[in-house]
């Protein structure tokens, strides 16, 4: 049984409207959400953090209006893994209600102003940079909220509920860099990657079983029924206590079962019947990433290990594995091609998951080896987005194979 492309459908799907059941129209690049924002996210992952490698060590001076490592932060949250949540959403939107979410000249706009506002980093002042930043994300919030609403499709409101808080954490980032709030910027941006990483733990724990069923003839997943919303509630408490109180033991304590809870759910899922199919492995790999970034955040906690460790776990090897893992899955199923991962997206899949253990397992290891390490890493990322610009780009570009819309 072929598995759908975006599968947390609603209980009822919605009839599709005339707009979405309407032949292809338009430049393909702009018909669905997933085509701009993917390509947009992905050549972005490419340039930004070997130039962000290059500031740090001062190979490279550039004026990005803030220090260098809070731009590093906020764009690989809302430069590229918002891209990504924007371009999924969207998608995602369409397929669980059947009713249209933007394309055409909307569609360009919303990818214009992404691109605008990675731009304005370098080109303009800091304030008109934080005006084109901030705009994206209440668009899409509103975008998700609209057609969930009128699809009557409430198990997928929490989504544009969690878009809005994003969207605050970003306002709350730039007042802050601006001296207007007189906070911490780091608090903005980790509240940030709190949000981003809990909408993973909700949509891989949707799809990953799903997926793993779907390709496996016979397989039967079943987890125990307090196990899903116990750890989705552990990891929430502990990501709440991580960004609004100094660290505790309460709050290590908190991580420590979450991450017990997502093992047990990953156990549940049987990853071992993967081997052999890559587009499968790698969400479970990148899955098992919450619960080791969850672990080193309750050590950071403690004060065994620096803060970041757990960060980059969480941001390179769980959300870089994931955006990876389902941005090679969706664009084949949406543009109509075998859900079998190619050479170059293993290739991809391997270079992500080998840039999370360089910056995150082997500086723990072999500190000494920090400089080259971080190079080291930077460069696999890099090469990980080109290949899906290489195998990926023109299918973004061109129509489905099966002539549909979308």
């Amino acid at each position: 049984m072929n598995p759908p492309v975006l599968p947390v459908a609603p209980p009822t799907p919605a009839a599709p409207t005339a707009a979405a059941t309407a032949g292809p129209r338009g430049l393909p690049v702009f018909r669905l959400g997933f085509r701009p924002f993917y390509l947009g996210a992905a050549a972005f992952a490419c340039l930004a953090v070997p130039l962000w490698v290059a500031l740090h060590f001062g190979t490279l001076s550039l004026d990005v209006g803030i220090a260098p490592l809070l731009w590093h932060a906020h764009e690989m949250l809302f430069g590229f893994a918002a891209a990504v949540v924007a371009g999924f959403l969207m998608t995602a939107g369409k397929a669980w209600t059947g009713l249209a979410t933007p394309r055409g000249a909307s569609l360009a706009a919303l990818a214009g102003l992404w691109l605008a506002a990675r731009i304005a980093a370098f080109a303009a002042p800091y304030p008109v940079y934080a005006a084109l930043d901030v705009l994206l994300l209440p668009i899409v919030a509103a975008v998700m909220i609209s057609v969930v609403l009128r699809a009557g499709n409430k198990r997928n409101l929490p989504f544009g509920v969690i878009l809005v808080l994003l969207s605050l954490a970003n306002v709350c980032f730039h007042l802050t860099a601006l001296g207007v709030i007189d906070q911490s910027p780091m608090h903005a941006l980790y509240a940030a990657l709190a949000l981003i990483v809990m909408i993973e733990c909700v949509m891989a724990g949707r799809v990953v079983p799903f997926f793993t069923m779907s390709a496996t003839p016979g397989l039967k997943l079943v987890e125990k029924p307090w196990l899903p919303k116990a750890t989705l509630w552990a990891s929430g408490i502990a990501l709440v206590l991580w960004v609004l109180v100094p660290p505790n033991p309460f709050t290590a304590l908190a991580f420590a079962l979450a991450a017990a809870g997502h093992v047990l759910r990953l156990v549940s899922w049987q990853p071992w019947v993967t081997r052999g199919r890559p587009i499968l492995w790698v969400l479970h790999v990148a899955y098992a990433w919450l619960p080791i970034g969850f672990v080193l955040l309750a050590l950071a906690q403690i004060g065994t290990l620096a803060n970041s460790v757990g960060v980059h776990a969480l941001a390179v090897g769980a959300t870089g594995g994931l955006i990876i893992g389902m941005i090679t899955r969706t664009a084949r199923g949406h543009t109509g091609r075998p859900l079998k991962a190619s050479r170059i997206e293993v290739a991809a899949y391997l270079l992500v998951i080998g840039a999370a253990v360089l910056r995150v397992l082997l500086p723990l290891v072999a500190p000494q080896w920090l400089v080259d390490t971080l190079w080291v890493a930077a460069i696999a990322w890099s090469a990980a987005f080109a290949l899906y610009l290489v195998q990926f780009g023109p299918w973004l570009m061109q129509t489905r194979l099966d002539g549909k819309d979308g």
